[in-house]
């Protein structure tokens, strides 16, 4: 077994993994970012080491910073998480001509399956069909004009080396083709690190049926149950549930087949999951993740494995234990997904801030994995997953309904959180039917209900001289993260950074808030101002031109999602106050049209 393991990874995978590996007698490091010095994944590792800078590219995408930690600590193993590095080959390969351990498959079945075309061609060879596509890089909008011309609209330009629907993007016409590859190929790079893009059909009414797969290095390999993913918005899960509902049998016996001769086709070894879109009695071939899922618990809970500590007993060398004769899934499990968005009104809106309090549900067959806890910040640089919260009961309908009682137990201030658009999800009929589809969320859920909550204000300090009193204080020595005891004056009060209270809005139980949609695109009197915090990656007008009322402004990213900015008066452009690469802050004014 692994003796010491490094988490290249923040958040809620990485608390998740500490957990098992403690649990397993396994020491745990943690590398973190300037603004993660006091995350909660830092907090419960063995040991700590600082990667510098703030940003995903200049921390986590650093491969020679969280290469030197791995020298530093001396982890004989490295687990990627998701996202980040999880599917890339050359952090894999780097670490295993270290001599360290991947937990995750061998380099080469990343790069057949990481890069989403050569996966397609590698299911195609193991028999399995996918969606009709182009397995080729995109060079150009005309290709996606033409696909679509010879195809039918929409189609669907996604990222060739990621998931989770991060750099993808439905085309509904020829003239939407230039942006929308644009502005794919900049989320891909970001999230992902390469920003090579494919492109396919876009069914209209399909279910995202996924199946989770685990191999050893003695041949054998299990298909585990599927997972139903289809409530989605923006193209990322927000409700996953197990097994899936109205899922005939031998459809079920046949998808998971067809994923094991996937896996098996590219020498596939670890924790993997093959995705399948399914329509009208048909499933198709998506992709295959090369990694833990972020809604592998749901699996984990009807099968009762625990799937990171089969991760780390794999990497080990060790055999499964068990055949597929004794894979048993028993009851149904649902997990959502806690992020930091307002869905006021279905904009999902990034909400980063200060989460000023945070109380768990509690209860018979209840879990929540967080990797946030009250006094944390959710940064604009980094997902906004701020917790999952899955549920188990003897049937679905059970699920269904402790999950709705767990959510009203849930009290997160201080962010946005996506638990009211989790709440109408969970209450409406389509979803207690299982009649739901990928597109159910944007185009049948009704939102418009749901409110932005008024502003919740941070505690305020006190700089006054008082008594001295111990404090738990931070300190790095030669790169190494220390806690230190240290006689202080007494502040008399918790500190909090400078605008936490406005630059998130406030949450209400259940949820939080932020400006109303209308200020999203604008003030409606001329002035388009920013919802949140962020950075401007394109800005689409310049003075002098003519607007029209929901025309795009500029485009902002937060929490490595791009949000359009749009103007709510028609008018002529007289100020431009930003340009692309410009930081800016809630309510921050980028034009001015009369």
């Amino acid at each position: 077994m692994l003796q010491k393991v490094l988490i290249a990874n923040r958040g809620e995978i990485a608390v998740r993994v500490i957990r098992t590996c403690r649990e397993l007698g396994i020491a745990t490091v943690a590398v973190y970012s300037e603004l993660d010095r006091d995350a909660m994944h830092v907090r419960l590792a063995d040991e700590a080491y600082a990667l510098g800078g703030q940003t995903a590219a200049e921390s986590y995408l650093n491969t020679e910073a969280i290469l030197g930690a791995i020298e530093a600590s001396g982890a004989d193993g490295v687990h990627p998480g998701y996202g980040f590095f999880s599917e890339n080959t050359d952090f894999a390969r780097a670490i295993t001509e270290k001599g360290v351990t991947f937990i995750g498959p061998p380099p080469e079945a990343i790069e057949v399956m990481g890069d989403k075309i050569s996966s397609r061609h590698a299911a195609e060879r193991a028999g399995v069909s996918g969606v009709p596509g182009r397995s080729e890089v995109l060079q150009s909008p005309d290709e996606v004009v033409a696909f679509g011309n010879q195809f039918g609209w929409p189609v669907a330009i996604k990222a060739a080396f990621g998931g989770g629907g991060r750099g993808m993007k439905v085309v509904n016409a020829p003239e939407e083709a230039g942006p929308a590859l644009e502005s794919a190929q900049r989320e891909a790079l970001a999230y992902f690190g390469r920003d090579e893009c494919y492109i396919e059909r876009y069914l209209s009414w399909p279910r995202h049926i996924e199946m989770q797969i685990i191999a050893d290095t003695h041949g054998n390999t299990v298909w585990l149950g599927e997972r139903d993913c289809s409530c989605q918005r923006r193209h990322q899960k927000l409700v996953e549930e197990s097994p899936a509902p109205n899922f005939p049998d031998e459809i079920r016996q046949a998808m998971g087949e067809a994923a094991v001769r996937v896996a098996e086709a590219c020498g596939y070894v670890n924790a993997g999951t093959v995705e399948f879109l399914y329509q009208d009695g048909e499933f198709y071939f998506l992709e295959m993740n090369t990694r833990l899922q972020v809604e592998h618990p749901v699996t984990e809970l009807v099968t009762g494995l625990d799937l990171v500590e089969w991760q780390l007993r794999v990497a080990s060398g060790e055999p499964l234990g068990f055949t597929q004769h004794d894979v048993r899934r028993d009851g149904h499990a649902i997990e959502v997904r806690i992020n930091a968005e307002n869905p006021a009104g279905g904009a999902f809106t990034p909400s980063p801030g200060t989460i000023t309090r945070f109380i768990a549900p509690g209860g018979p067959g209840v879990r929540l994995d967080a990797g946030y806890g009250s006094g944390d910040t959710v940064s604009q640089y980094y997902d906004n997953l701020v917790a999952k919260l899955v549920v188990w009961g003897h049937d679905r309908e059970a699920a269904r309904r402790r999950m709705l009682r767990a959510l009203e137990e849930v009290e997160i201030t201080g962010v946005a959180t996506t638990i009211p658009a989790h709440q109408a999800i969970l209450a409406h009929v389509d979803f207690a039917e299982g009649s739901h589809s990928t597109n159910w969320v944007e185009r049948d859920l009704d939102l418009a209900g749901i409110a932005a909550p008024g502003a919740d204000p941070a505690p305020a300090g006190d700089d006054g001289e008082g008594p001295r009193v111990q404090r738990d204080v931070t300190a790095e020595v030669d790169g190494r993260r220390y806690q230190v005891k240290l006689w202080v004056p007494d502040l008399g009060g918790t500190v909090v950074a400078a605008g936490a209270a406005a630059g998130a809005a406030g949450a209400a139980k259940g949820g939080g808030g932020r400006r109303p949609k209308a200020a999203a695109s604008g003030t409606g009197s001329g002035s388009v101002a920013v919802p949140m915090q962020g950075t401007i990656v394109k800005v689409l007008v310049a003075v002098g031109d003519t607007v029209e009322v929901g025309q795009t402004v500029c485009v902002l990213e937060a929490m490595k999602m791009e949000n359009n900015v749009n103007a709510e008066k028609a008018g002529t452009v007289t100020e431009v106050r930003v340009e692309a690469g410009a930081a800016v802050g809630p309510g921050d004014v980028v034009a001015v049209i009369e």
